[in-house]
């Protein structure tokens, strides 16, 4: 009789434990599908800590609060000389990115570095189709008139561009090219001839979301570039839309398109209220961020709306972001002609007071 007792109350222990394992797993599933639906006090790596969302879901690493609370570390490889001119010097290099290995062109001043190393630039390109980028093509004007009025360089070929290792999984619904950006910054700030304090960033088109999510995640970017930028509260996308005829679409079955479809699949397209949504947009995330922006749009840019820069300069001035916006009435999206010389000029001045 003892011995079916016994029996019996391990058979119920043993029922119960089952029962509230499956309850804390059910919860458990129910919070990830979701979202963590709770905020807490996360403490970052880089100092402080905000009232933020635990980054522990699906694809949370396109989320602010999960780019925010991880470290960026990286160094310079060897040097391979490419130009000198008497104004500048011209490398080759790469850096690591999270495991790959990510090219850029590094442009030095000639002449006395400035004690404390020389400010530097994180320059980001905007589209270009993938297979079709060249470390050596493009914005080669934008490099030597920054490098000539004192400025490091680094244009970085973003991942999977030309040589660099990686995927392109695209700005808008990827981590990735902010994680490049970042590491990019970390390792200019490691090189003995640049001063870690003064390391800004530059984007154009694309790349302005780049660097604006970059500027939100690190806090600490002194300052900040954008020219013809696209997408920054991404409510700004459905209104206004990309007009861009060298977009290239991945191949169906690629890995970037299987990657996107899971997330739509997960959390549908964009919608303003959704918790996961409005932790992916990198205007939620500025206020108290030190810093400055400046942003350069022509008005007749049949890329990207000028709306754009004028939607965000708007959520700027609310939050109270030290920012610029220069409008030029032509020049169009790489913003060319006599306009390119303002432009640059403008930037020049921006940097010089702000670094």
């Amino acid at each position: 009789m003892k011995l079916e007792t016994a029996k019996l109350i391990l058979f119920f222990t043993t029922a119960m434990l089952i029962f509230v394992t499956l309850v804390v797993i059910a919860a458990f599933i129910s919070e990830a599908q979701n979202g963590s639906e709770g905020g807490e006090q996360v403490e970052f790596l880089n100092g402080g800590s905000v009232e933020a969302e635990i980054p522990d879901f699906a694809f949370q690493e396109l989320t602010v609060p999960y780019l925010r609370g991880r470290s960026y570390q990286s160094n310079l490889s060897d040097l391979e000389e490419v130009n000198q001119n008497g104004n500048y010097t011209s490398y080759l290099t790469s850096y690591n990115s999270d495991g790959w290995w990510v090219n850029g062109l590094l442009t030095i001043p000639d002449g006395q570095e400035p004690a404390g190393g020389w400010p530097a630039i994180v320059f980001v390109h905007g589209y270009i189709p993938p297979t079709q980028y060249r470390t050596l093509q493009r914005y080669e004007d934008h490099v030597a008139y920054l490098a000539r009025n004192g400025f490091v360089v680094f244009k970085i070929d973003l991942r999977g561009h030309g040589s660099s290792e990686g995927t392109p999984n695209g700005a808008y619904y990827s981590g990735d090219y902010v994680i490049d950006t970042l590491n990019a910054r970390a390792a200019l700030q490691a090189a003995s001839f640049v001063n870690p304090d003064k390391v800004a960033l530059w984007g154009h088109s694309m790349a302005g979301n780049v660097v604006l999510r970059s500027f939100a995640a690190a806090q600490d970017v002194p300052a900040i570039v954008i020219w013809a930028g696209a997408v920054f509260t991404y409510e700004d996308m459905r209104s206004y839309g990309i007009e861009d005829n060298s977009y290239s679409p991945p191949a169906e079955y690629s890995e970037r398109q299987q990657e996107r479809r899971r997330l739509m699949e997960t959390y549908g397209n964009f919608n303003a209220e959704s918790q996961f949504w409005s932790q992916v947009v990198p205007t939620n995330y500025l206020d108290g961020v030190p810093g400055a922006i400046q942003l350069h749009h022509a008005v007749d840019d049949q890329v990207t709306s000028i709306e754009y820069s004028r939607n965000l300069s708007r959520v700027l001035e609310a939050k109270n972001v030290e920012y610029e916006l220069h409008e030029y009435p032509g020049g169009g999206h790489n913003i060319n002609g006599s306009a390119f010389t303002s432009a640059m000029q403008n930037t020049v001045n921006f940097l010089k007071r702000e670094l």
